[in-house]
């Protein structure tokens, strides 16, 4: 047998080693490939589960809402900030509601908190109002330029409003599409900047209502009410702190002209709310918004959206 000597002996040992660097090369980079895959399926599962979980808790927490206001409804008296509904749920760590449950082991687990609340939206001016047989009602156009004025928006702000409102309730063919919330007044050309100013003032509820004298802010109250000046509005507001208006009638006794107040713009009850819950775990929240309505001793919801955010360093 002859044997391999010299140059051509350490060529093939150099070929054989080279191969050997590039198997195992082949196998690190094919392992480290599967270790990354089977890490990024760990993270996506617990992300599913965090948020499968948030949702379920951000769920009760709308039940908790929708149980205080059928509650409220069981009264059968005016709708007004001195009921419990109007009472924020304070940030609270959900391990101390779990505490009492012996069986939950809630030790090594995230700190998890949850909050809430419920705003009456017919305290704000219904933008459905500006609209009535597919027309713009000149009065409440009035009272929308109002706001837009304290809001601090655009003097042709109100009349684009109305316009575009006026053209998507038509039944004609290619009409634009209705917006549905306040967020979605940037489908008629108004700058998001314009639309934030007016969340406070404003809101767009599936039917007409009136302004709630018990939860209204001064400047509402005043916008819906042709001739009735701010200190008369912080009058009300005032008198309803000490005591609840029951009726309408009862706020018209305040005011210097009965027909200041117009029952048809103006009320003491309300239907449609808006709750937040905001759930919040590590370093990043999940928050979710709903209305509903309330029918009778039902409460449902009409709409629902949710928004997801990182909680800067504390």
């Amino acid at each position: 047998m002859t044997r391999v000597r010299g140059p051509r002996r350490r060529a093939q040992c150099g070929a054989a080693l080279l191969i050997a660097m590039a198997l195992m090369t082949l196998v690190a980079t094919l392992a480290s490939g599967m270790i990354w895959q089977q890490y990024r399926a760990i993270q996506v599962e617990a992300a599913e589960r965090s948020r499968t979980q948030s949702a379920w808790i951000l769920s009760g927490a709308l039940d908790w809402a929708r149980l205080i206001l059928r509650e409220d409804a069981r009264t059968g008296g005016p709708t007004a900030l001195s009921e419990p509904w109007a009472t924020p749920l304070a940030e609270a760590r959900l391990s101390t509601f779990l505490a009492v449950d012996k069986d939950n082991n809630t030790e090594g687990g995230p700190d998890a908190f949850l909050s809430g609340s419920i705003v009456d939206l017919q305290s704000r001016y219904n933008l459905r109002n500006l609209i009535e047989d597919g027309k713009v009602v000149e009065a409440e156009l009035a009272s929308l330029q109002r706001l837009c004025e304290l809001a601090g928006a655009p003097t042709d702000t109100a009349q684009r409003i109305a316009n575009g409102l006026a053209a998507s309730s038509a039944a004609a063919a290619g009409a634009p599409l209705a917006p549905r919330s306040i967020a979605q007044l940037s489908w008629l050309g108004l700058e998001t900047g314009v639309v934030d100013r007016l969340r406070q003032y404003v809101e767009l509820l599936p039917v007409r209502t009136t302004v709630n004298l018990n939860t209204a802010e001064r400047d509402v109250i005043a916008a819906v009410s042709p001739g009735l000046d701010a200190g008369a509005a912080e009058a009300l507001i005032q008198a309803r702190q000490r005591r609840a208006f029951k009726t309408v009638d009862a706020a018209r006794a305040l005011v210097s002209d009965a027909k200041l107040l117009d029952p048809r713009r103006v009320g003491t009850q309300s239907n449609f709310f808006e709750v937040r819950g905001k759930l919040r775990l590590d370093d990043r929240s999940l928050e979710e918004r709903s209305v509903v309505e309330r029918r009778g001793l039902d409460v449902i919801p009409i709409l629902r959206e949710r928004v997801s955010s990182v909680v800067p360093d504390r």
